[in-house]
């Protein structure tokens, strides 16, 4: 959690680093490379997974279902529970699990077995979630805060842009199986990485802890909450049945190749918001939420390959910088509760992406794969409308702030 804000940070700065430590941001950046590739994995390799377990494509969306159900209900309480705990051990505790989740997932064939290991796969990323945004922080000077977020989070578009096209890629012509393991083996590097780069922060010793009910009632909380949801919703009501929407459109062979050109994009939209978003939080977050609309119109009348890559790449530069932005904002809302704010965000986010893969499922299984895109629509519009009218509180101005 962002714990520049809250008690502890006082020492901290004692010892506060004069350069900017790339290379411990980078291992952070890693842990978030994982957790975003073990959650949407089962996305991109969805028909190989069905055909192995012997289950439906909407049974295999509930594997980023059940994911994000574990990060939803274990952020916010592990969060309030851990938050007297030293950073990194707690850190290294979210990372180690997913080592053992993801051998389980490589190694069985049932499918209870695997839906449990998802399960404690997404407990782990709510707690590092919840560590990320923060560690980053402390981990820099104040004025350097919004950059230090920006390289930490790099590690979700160069998931989607590298890890999933590649995953995808090679899980065809190695199995699924593979992919996970291959990834429990990335695990054991970052553990020796953080121990190396990544410096340990005390918890937090005391002081005023407010509670939940102070910090959703603080202003602009509720906003960036509510724009978190509606906009992570929309994304991954698509993301999560990308494959099955491809292959009504005829691209069914060309699943990497999409993944790959909406991860790229939003490589460009996390380097543009990470460089801007210090003076231009406000502006950004309206640009990102106007072009998710247009790229959602665009797939939902494009009929064709080069629309359809075209409107990928439209939503990946929307997409790629919204971690960023919505940390960002959640942080400035909430001031010296900012750590409690993050967790409501990594819960939203994470209703956002079960929402996703419920909805999705319902509506590719009663409407077909071509309403998808419309259903984008009905969430981004009033997502839009929150983000103009909280101008004041939640998404300011930087002459507001």
């Amino acid at each position: 959690m962002p714990q520049a804000l809250t008690a502890g940070s006082a020492q901290d700065s004692i010892s506060e680093p004069r350069r900017f430590p790339l290379t411990g941001l980078l291992a952070l950046a890693t842990a978030g490379f994982i957790t975003i590739l073990t959650e949407a994995l089962p996305a991109g390799l969805l028909r190989e997974i069905s055909s192995d377990l012997h289950i439906s494509d909407a049974m295999t969306g509930q594997l980023v279902t059940i994911y994000a159900v574990g990060s939803l209900v274990a952020a916010i309480p592990l969060t309030a529970a851990t938050r007297s705990m030293r950073r990194r051990p707690l850190l290294l505790s979210a990372i180690a699990g997913f080592a053992v989740v993801n051998t389980v997932t490589a190694l069985s064939s049932n499918y209870a077995v695997i839906m449990a290991a998802r399960f404690l796969a997404g407990v782990s990323a709510g707690l590092l979630w919840a560590l990320l945004a923060g560690y980053a922080t402390r981990m820099v000077a104040p004025h350097l805060a919004g950059r230090a977020i920006a390289v930490a989070m790099v590690g979700t578009p160069l998931a989607l842009s590298l890890g999933v096209p590649a995953g995808t890629f090679l899980g065809a012509a190695v199995g699924w199986r593979v992919i996970f393991g291959i990834m429990t083996g990335l695990t054991i590097v970052l553990i020796g990485w953080t121990l190396w780069k990544v410096p340990d922060f005390a918890g937090e010793t005391g002081g005023d802890r407010p509670s939940l009910r102070r910090v959703f009632t603080m202003a602009g909380i509720r906003p960036v909450l509510f724009v978190t949801l509606a906009f992570v919703l929309a994304h991954n009501v698509l993301y999560t049945y990308i494959a099955p929407y491809l292959q009504a459109a005829g691209l069914a062979d060309q699943v990497d190749r999409v993944l790959l050109a909406f991860g790229i994009a939003a490589l460009g939209g996390i380097w543009i918001v990470g460089m801007l978003i210090d003076r231009w939080l406000r502006a950004m977050t309206i640009a990102s939420t106007m072009l998710f609309l247009l790229a959602a119109i665009a797939l939902g009348i494009g009929t064709t390959g080069p629309a359809i890559y075209g409107g990928v790449l439209i939503w990946g530069l929307a997409f790629g910088g919204a971690a960023t932005l919505f940390q960002t904002a959640s942080t400035q809302a909430a001031g010296k509760a900012a750590d409690v704010a993050q967790s409501m965000v990594v819960t939203a986010w994470n209703i956002a992406i079960a929402g996703g893969g419920l909805v999705g499922g319902y509506l590719l299984e009663t409407l077909g794969a071509g309403i998808l895109p419309w259903s984008l629509c009905i969430l981004l519009a009033p997502c839009l409308v929150i983000v103009l009218m909280a101008g004041r509180h939640g998404f300011p101005s930087a002459r507001a702030l």
